[in-house]
């Protein structure tokens, strides 16, 4: 295993073991970080379009708090060139629909997913599973020559991987949502990734190496997972 595998995958533990005690990291290099200047250059939306889903994205969550602050305990929302994913838990169908109403009144937001499951709250150990999962999806996603991972957001909720952004071609899309299905816990994994016609600016992002010829994955197991794959018509 590369010494560059080795770093990330540290880094990807310590990451999550941060965020489960409070503190907040950053992981520099331009692969994850999510306030990265180069990191969002890299992306097809670009810096603008990063900036401009941001602002949706707080905006929907300032609309739920002034909603309903409970809102915002257990859901959450990822926005990708307006296409908004809501993803998390809420107690009663009413309040599922309320959010999705919510965010759909916000300036800039194209279309709305609805995700959100009607379930009790996550406790602390699957919340750590998901972040574990989400991690590692990630990470996979770099390492796989065929995916331009930085145009990629991934969110897990109960075992459910949800994968947004944008993709080169069918194939790319095939290759990212397999990967997804092979990490330990996935359940289903669901796309709302759209193909964008024209060639990206660049490969992978500065730093990453191509997995060709690298070594498979120890978690990777020989037979095709079983895990469904939802693909969403947007």
């Amino acid at each position: 295993m590369s010494n560059f595998r080795i770093v990330l995958r540290l880094g990807l533990a310590f990451g999550l073991s941060s965020a489960l005690a409070g503190c907040p990291l950053a992981i520099v290099g331009g692969l994850f970080a999510a306030g990265g200047a180069g990191y969002a250059a890299n992306q097809e939306r670009g810096v603008g379009g990063t900036a401009k889903d941001f602002s949706i994205k707080t905006d929907v969550q300032s609309a739920w708090i002034k909603a309903d602050p409970a809102m915002q305990a257990d859901l959450n929302v990822t926005v990708y060139e307006g296409r908004t994913l809501l993803t998390g838990t809420a107690p009663t169908p009413e309040m599922k629909a309320q959010a999705q109403e919510i965010a759909s009144r916000v300036p800039g937001v194209r279309t709305v997913y609805n995700e959100i499951e009607v379930t009790p709250p996550e406790g602390a150990w699957n919340s750590a599973k998901d972040a574990w999962i989400t991690s590692r999806v990630k990470s996979d996603l770099v390492f796989d020559s065929h995916v331009r991972s930085v145009n990629y957001t991934i969110e897990t909720v109960n075992g459910s991987v949800y994968l947004i952004g944008s993709a080169r071609s069918q194939e790319e899309i095939d290759s990212a949502t397999n990967a997804a299905r092979y990490v330990s816990g996935v359940k289903r994994v669901v796309s709302y990734v759209e193909i964008r016609s024209g060639a990206p600016p660049g490969s992978q992002p500065p730093g990453a190496p191509s997995s060709a010829g690298s070594e498979p994955s120890p978690e990777s197991p020989g037979a095709a997972p079983t895990t469904p794959v939802e693909v969403q018509k947007l």
